[in-house]
C-alpha cells in the first residue's frame, strides 16, 4: 500500500447459524495496486459482488480475483478506494500509446479514449454507472465538454461518460467508487457516433 495512505477498516457482516445477524470479518482491505509506479495512484480494492442481484450468502467471503481490473464484472458490482497523488507533467504529457499502457495495467485497455486534443490525456469511458464520493482532498473532473472541482462529501453519479480525473490539489486525494455495470440505452450510443 502506499506510505501515505491511511488505513481503514474492512467491515463485512452475515448471520450465524441460527440466522443472527453477526460481522464476519473486520480488518483492513488486503488487496491494493500502485499503478504506474512510485508517484502512481494506488487502488483499494474493497469488495466485488458477481451478478445482480447479489447472492447474500450466510458467511460472505470476497470473491476471487486477481490483479486489478478497472471495471466491475459484468452484471456486478465493484467498490474502491482511490488515493491519487497530485498530478505532475508525467501524466499531464503523457502520449496516446502511453495512456494506452496505464489503462491496459489496470486491466481497462478498451477504456482508454485519449487522443490528440483531448481535454486530459488519461481520458477513458467505461459501460458503468459509478458514484465517486471523494472522502479527503480535492479532484477536477474533466469531461469532453465541461470540469468542475470536488472536495471531500462530494459525490459525482459518473453516466457512462467520457471522463478523467485530475489531482490539482497539491496533497493526495482519497476518493471512493461503487461501480455497477451497465449497458448503453439505443440513444447514448447513436449520440456518441455523431
Amino acid at each position: 500500500m502506499n506510505p501515505q495512505s491511511k488505513t481503514f477498516k474492512r467491515i463485512v457482516t452475515g448471520h450465524d447459524a441460527d440466522g443472527k445477524a453477526v460481522i464476519v470479518s473486520e480488518a483492513p482491505p488486503d488487496r491494493s495496486h500502485l499503478v504506474g509506479g512510485p508517484g502512481g495512484p494506488t487502488f483499494i480494492e474493497v469488495w466485488q459482488t458477481l451478478q445482480t442481484p447479489a447472492l447474500i450468502h450466510p458467511q460472505p467471503t470476497e470473491p476471487e480475483q486477481s490483479g486489478l481490473v478497472l471495471a466491475p464484472p459484468p452484471n456486478g458490482t465493484r467498490i474502491r478506494v482511490i488515493d491519487f497523488p497530485p498530478e505532475g507533467d508525467e501524466i499531464r504529457k503523457l502520449s496516446g500509446s502511453e495512456a494506452l499502457e496505464k489503462f491496459q495495467a489496470m486491466g481497462g485497455g478498451h477504456a482508454s479514449t485519449s487522443q490528440q486534443g483531448a481535454p486530459h490525456p488519461l481520458m477513458h469511458r467505461t459501460k458503468t454507472v459509478d458514484y465517486g464520493i471523494v472522502l479527503e482532498g480535492e479532484m477536477t473532473l474533466i469531461l469532453d465538454r465541461a470540469e468542475t472541482t470536488i472536495r471531500a462529501g462530494d459525490i459525482v453519479i459518473q453516466n457512462g461518460t467520457n471522463h478523467a480525473w485530475s489531482n490539482r490539489s497539491g496533497n493526495i486525494c482519497r476518493m471512493a467508487f461503487i461501480l455497477i455495470d451497465g449497458q448503453f440505452t439505443a440513444e447514448t450510443t447513436s449520440s456518441q457516433k455523431e
